[in-house]
């Protein structure tokens, strides 16, 4: 994912402030772990998370609580037409458990 320059504390105020029900969407999807890492020099978004069924984030990207928080989050980050954020996917070459 991409911030737009000069919204970086912006958008660590709107995820300090995640709303509860997206909280706790997130954990009914599985997800017991998600961090979200800057790199500040790219304004490039890395976000990490545990899930036990991958399938659960395709489930949640087309639920409202979802696409109302991508609408909340479009002014200050890059996105596609529906308002997802921008991403790739990475491949993971190393995990030490």
């Amino acid at each position: 994912m991409k911030l737009f320059k000069g919204q970086e504390d912006e958008y660590k105020r709107r995820h300090d402030a995640i709303w509860p029900e997206l909280q706790q969407l997130l954990k009914n999807a599985g997800i017991a772990e998600y961090s979200i890492f800057l790199d500040e020099d790219t304004l490039d978004l890395i976000g990490v998370l545990k899930i036990n069924e991958v399938e659960n984030m395709h489930a949640i990207a087309q639920l409202p609580i979802m696409k109302k928080w991508w609408d909340y989050m479009k002014d200050i980050m890059e996105t596609h037409p529906d308002n997802s954020p921008t991403s790739i996917s990475l491949k993971e070459i190393f995990y030490l458990p």
